[in-house]
């Protein structure tokens, strides 16, 4: 007997919807299940909780996975999954391949450490032992199962599903993923890169016949400046002689992929220039040095060094040792790069505690904080900071510089998403935060060429027809919407950017000092009412009834 036509596929969203991390996709078609992308969450504590709770599928019975680039946000619970059955192959480029393979054991590493360290914290007596998510080992499993392959060729991950990786100009090795599922095209763009971006070309893929597309959103609601590297070498310069200049450190939390390597090729030509003294610049990030290896070890695949040394250079000195890092602390003058870039993890930490309180030291963000982060609370003004259980002042000088983006920005976003072409079914908008990604909502939406938008919750699932909208056959994850509902740091973070961008529109300083005072003010009313509320308001000869 005729079976009949197959199902379309679904799609299921496990992370990275309405929040900017855990990237995390299902995607069923006939009873074989794949994944894409198996990231972790970063931010608040109550979100980064998700990351140890049950999987909300069986590891066993995935037939594979694809990598869109080596991010932890997207690669870091890939050694949970195989530790917990997940035994098929990880499609992704060799680039990211090579960069797995530092990029997960140092993750494991990193979580044997802290879950020790927070079992030696004093104000951890008598609490359960903290035990890592996973372990350098899982780690290793891991790795052993990339499977690299070329961009534009295709393959095919599980039975009825064909798939090609297209460049996404992220970072090395990211891709973009489109994905034939029966009938049904999916473009899953991963992290996107911007304009002018070192060692990469711009972003591509298909530009035609996609069905359903998912977009990141992470700068949705922001347009950069359009800069050139001439002028970002510019910025650079002109932040590093500030800083220099009054005596003290440059810290530069920096992320150990990518970020690191990019500004070590702009503080070269600078240097190799004449523009910048030859300063010691130390590099304080094992992960960071092994990264550098593999960018050297795909040099020919990278833009923009025309003959610069860049991974060698005599000025740059990579710190590997914890007694070399300390050793750091006693310095002045100098540059230091160390990891993460947002201040979660990694020796930045114990750089912050010895910087943050010095006058003469500054602190230059290089890339996108998220809400919640250590590197947001101090981006947004915070004059105490709490690192690794001790209480920090912050007297350094804080600096931000953008032009460091790894993601496209607004306008970048908008202009790849219209380069695809008129989507049949639906644009899933994912990777942002609530102000992005209602700003691309509402650009595509309303006759754009998003066709249906839709921003997904976590623990949505979704029939994906061909050339038709995609019908929701489960809704969200009533815990984790919750979580997100409860995240006042989000909600603060929100709030300050907001505020910050409506003092600058005030004429004179004097008038934004004012504005300042005025709600400090009110926030010292608030706190009497809080802790002495007056009675009730009544209507005459209508006693304790309150006004509605």
């Amino acid at each position: 007997m005729d079976a009949g036509p197959q199902p379309p596929p679904t799609l299921t969203f496990h992370g990275a919807a309405r929040t900017v991390t855990g990237s995390c996709y299902e995607l069923e078609l006939g009873g074989k299940r794949l994944l894409i992308d198996c990231g972790l969450v970063q931010g608040p504590r109550a979100l980064e909780a998700l990351n140890r709770q049950p999987f909300a599928f069986t590891p066993a019975e995935l037939g594979g996975v694809i990598l869109t680039h080596a991010h932890v946000d997207h690669s870091g619970l890939l050694p949970r999954l195989v530790r917990e059955g997940f035994t098929g192959p990880i499609y992704c480029t060799s680039g990211t391949a090579d960069l797995l393979a530092q990029m997960l054991p140092d993750a494991g590493r990193i979580q044997e450490y802290e879950a020790e360290q927070r079992n030696r914290r004093p104000d951890r007596r008598g609490e359960p032992p903290a035990v890592p998510i996973y372990t350098e080992a899982d780690a290793q499993a891991a790795c052993a199962q990339a499977v690299a392959i070329e961009l534009g060729t295709p393959f095919h991950p599980i039975a009825g599903v064909e798939a090609r990786l297209w460049n996404a100009g992220h970072i090395l090795g990211s891709a973009s993923v489109e994905v034939l599922a029966g009938a049904t095209r999916l473009l899953f763009s991963g992290d996107l890169g911007p304009d002018n971006k070192s060692f990469h070309a711009s972003p591509g893929g298909p530009v035609e016949g996609i069905d359903h597309l998912l977009c990141e959103s992470t700068y949705g609601d922001r347009d950069r400046e359009e800069v050139s590297p001439a002028e970002r070498r510019r910025l650079l310069k002109d932040e590093i002689q500030s800083a220099l200049a009054r005596g003290g450190n440059l810290l530069i939390p920096s992320f150990a992929l990518e970020r690191t390597q990019e500004l070590l090729l702009d503080i070269a030509i600078l240097m190799n220039r004449g523009e910048l003294p030859r300063v010691h610049v130390f590099i304080d990030s094992p992960l960071a040095s092994r990264v550098t290896g593999v960018f050297a070890r795909h040099a020919r695949e990278l833009e923009d060094l025309d003959g610069t040394e860049v991974f060698h250079h005599p000025a740059f000195h990579f710190v590997e040792t914890p007694e070399q890092s300390i050793r750091l602390n006693d310095i002045s003058g100098a540059i230091i790069l160390a990891a993460s870039g947002m201040c979660e993890a990694g020796r930045v930490r114990h750089h912050l505690v010895h910087n943050l309180p010095r006058h003469n030291s500054t602190v230059l963000f290089v890339g996108y904080q998220a809400a919640g982060t250590l590197g947001r609370h101090i981006v947004e003004g915070a004059q105490r900071v709490r690192i690794s259980g001790r209480e920090v002042n912050v007297r350094a000088q804080i600096r931000r510089l953008d032009c460091y983006s790894a993601h496209a920005d607004r306008g970048e976003l908008l202009q790849w998403v219209r380069a695809r072409g008129r989507i049949a079914g639906t644009t899933f908008l994912t990777h942002g935060e609530s102000g992005a990604l209602q700003s691309l909502a509402d650009e595509l939406g309303d006759g754009g060429q998003g066709g249906n938008v839709r921003i997904p919750e976590i623990g949505e699932c979704y029939e994906l027809p061909p050339s038709s909208p995609a019908r929701r056959l489960k809704t969200g994850r009533d815990d984790v919407r919750g979580v997100l509902a409860s995240d006042w740091q989000t909600d603060l973070s929100e709030f300050t950017l907001s505020l910050r961008s409506e003092l600058r529109k005030l004429e004179s300083e004097t008038a934004r000092r004012e504005a300042v005072r005025r709600m400090r003010e009110a926030l010292k009313d608030y706190e009497k009412q809080r802790h002495h509320p007056a009675a009730p308001h009544t209507h005459q000869g209508e006693v304790n009834k309150p006004i509605p």
